[in-house]
């Protein structure tokens, strides 16, 4: 309903705008409908007149001015006037608009009794996004900032279906290579170490007692006497035997977070196919790879990359690009309309050449997205704990799970937007107070939980509903707060931002709490109560619904 009254007041603007201009312009203007963030200026807002103002030669207020009068004028004729209070002109030149109480009441009954019809718009429209994401090295367990990507991916993905997308989350396995092989190395290290012989640990190797712990299963399953038979290739059996052990372990750490992938890619199955040289054929007949001083080059710096890059260096090997560009090649054949990239600031300048590669393979200039996570570090005890993937001296996302649980994990995790570096507190992560931020939003649904528990054991027969019962400030706001639902989903999933649907929950968290200190839900005016018990079940429905989008849990009781 929220939606079909924002499209038709769109509608009804751009006639207004047609009204007050002296001859057609043939101009197209794109009228945005924003939520306000102080309620004294309405329910809804546009800036439109900014936009008109310049061809009237006039001023955006009076400009304004002029376009809210054919407006409220369209509103009568279309008899939508009933769903609008007030529209008002606010210097310098913005109209905002005020839901009628009939309207609200409208929508807050929805929000109580048919939850499932409250939601954002189709925007999606069913159309095909990937989402790939964390795709960390299988080289030892995830770390916090994994845990972080990890989180916001599932996020983003949850928030793009709400709106009607077809997601497709995935995990680019980067399963061979010289990280691969410098892991393989550490793990023979390791077990010569376990059998009492001369080893040394590469300098570019894993120090991480993980590695230990793989090496003794390893040995276990298949025996000391398997490093002594010549026909086995036990170098590349252990190396196999650890990717697989950490990647089952990468498996469970994001199963136990709640995030599951749609689609497993191995890199090591992709370049068994001829998909890595094809597509550098494919490039070469578009006349965008070239040789110089016996590498091979893709001519990256015709899309907007700052130079050229190496392909295939002069020893025949292929750098971390070739297999990067035949892999998203794969994502164009697949028919995405588009893909969106979760990397770590560490990636952040090889945006312009993966970038290059995709429209050189002739992908929309916007099919690729990649959205850079700022990192994550922890604070135990106050201090700050160093991280160091290669030594191992980190404190891995299984550990934190296993300290404060999957709800507080995922919701800290979103507490930041995603270009700002996020401080993980352990110490307030692990309260049970109402200073806790996930405590608070889950306490106040527990707290709704148990009134209407209450009220069902009451044997008292309430009168029928009406929402002209609420009108004091505390009221009004949760009313207020509730109705946004939509909107913030939407801004959550076109901008990439989770962040928003925390923000918005933490807002309704605060508007029920102080309605509820204000007030008593079970009254002894029972139309009151009536109408309270509506309004607690909306708010219930709602916060439900914003936590299961970030992936936690809704308690009925704490």
């Amino acid at each position: 309903m929220l939606k079909t009254l924002e499209n038709e007041l769109k509608t009804l603007l751009n006639k207004a705008i047609l009204a007050v201009l002296p001859v057609s312009t043939g101009k197209k203007f794109n009228v945005e409908i924003s939520l306000p963030k102080d309620k004294r200026f309405g329910n809804l807002s546009t800036n439109i007149a900014f936009q008109v103002a310049p061809i009237l030669r006039n001023s955006p207020f009076n400009t304004a001015e002029k376009i809210t009068k054919e407006l409220q004028n369209l509103l009568s004729l279309s008899k939508k006037d009933s769903w609008i209070e007030s529209i008002d002109v606010v210097k310098p030149g913005f109209i905002n608009i005020t839901y009628s109480r009939k309207f609200l009441n409208k929508l807050i009954k929805i929000i109580a009794d048919s939850p499932s019809k409250f939601k954002p718009h189709n925007i999606g429209r069913k159309k095909k996004v990937q989402i790939e994401f964390v795709s960390a090295n299988p080289t030892g367990p995830l770390s916090i900032a994994h845990g972080r990507q990890a989180v916001v991916g599932d996020v983003i993905s949850r928030t793009l279906k709400t709106c009607g997308y077809n997601t497709t989350k995935e995990y680019f396995i980067n399963d061979e290579g010289n990280q691969i092989d410098a892991l393989g190395k550490s793990a023979m290290a390791r077990c010569l170490e376990l059998q009492g012989k001369d080893f040394t640990l590469p300098e570019d190797g894993y120090q991480g007692e993980y590695l230990v712990d793989i090496v003794k299963d390893f040995i276990k399953r298949f025996g000391k006497e398997s490093f002594d038979k010549k026909h086995l290739n036990v170098k590349k059996m252990l190396s196999v035997y650890t990717v697989k052990q950490i990647m089952d372990g990468i498996k469970k750490d994001l199963d136990d977070i709640d995030v599951s992938m749609d689609v497993w890619f191995s890199q090591k199955k992709m370049m068994r196919t001829d998909a890595v040289p094809r597509v550098i054929k494919k490039l070469k007949k578009k006349k965008l790879i070239f040789e110089e001083d016996g590498a091979v080059w893709f001519k990256s710096s015709v899309y907007g990359d700052d130079k050229d890059r190496v392909v295939v260096k002069s020893t025949g090997e292929y750098t971390y690009l070739a297999p990067d560009i035949a892999y998203h090649e794969n994502k164009i054949k697949r028919k995405f309309r588009k893909v969106i990239n979760i990397w770590g600031p560490d990636h952040h300048g090889y945006i312009p050449r993966i970038n290059a590669a995709v429209r050189a393979l002739g992908a929309a200039d916007d099919f690729l997205e990649v959205v850079i996570i700022q990192l994550a570090t922890l604070f135990k005890n106050g201090k700050l704990v160093s991280m160091s993937t290669r030594k191992g001296q980190y404190i891995t996302l299984r550990q934190l799970v296993h300290e404060v649980g999957p709800d507080v994990a995922r919701f800290f995790f979103l507490m930041r937007k995603t270009n700002s570096h996020l401080d993980f507190d352990l110490a307030l992560a692990k309260k049970k107070s109402m200073d806790n931020p996930v405590y608070y939003i889950q306490y106040a649904h527990a707290r709704i939980c148990s009134i209407l528990q209450k009220q069902k054991e009451d044997v008292k027969r309430l009168p029928r509903c009406d929402f002209n019962q609420l009108n004091d400030a505390q009221e009004m706001a949760l009313i207020y707060a509730l109705v946004e639902y939509p909107g913030a989903v939407e801004s959550a999933a076109l901008s990439r931002e989770p962040y928003f649907i925390v923000v918005y929950l933490r807002k309704v968290a605060e508007a029920f709490h102080s309605f509820y200190h204000s007030h008593r839900v079970l009254d002894d005016d029972l139309a009151k109560t009536a109408a309270r018990i509506k309004l607690i079940k909306a708010a219930k429905n709602i916060l439900h619904a914003g936590l299961n989008l970030l992936g936690v849990s809704s308690p009925t009781s704490m």
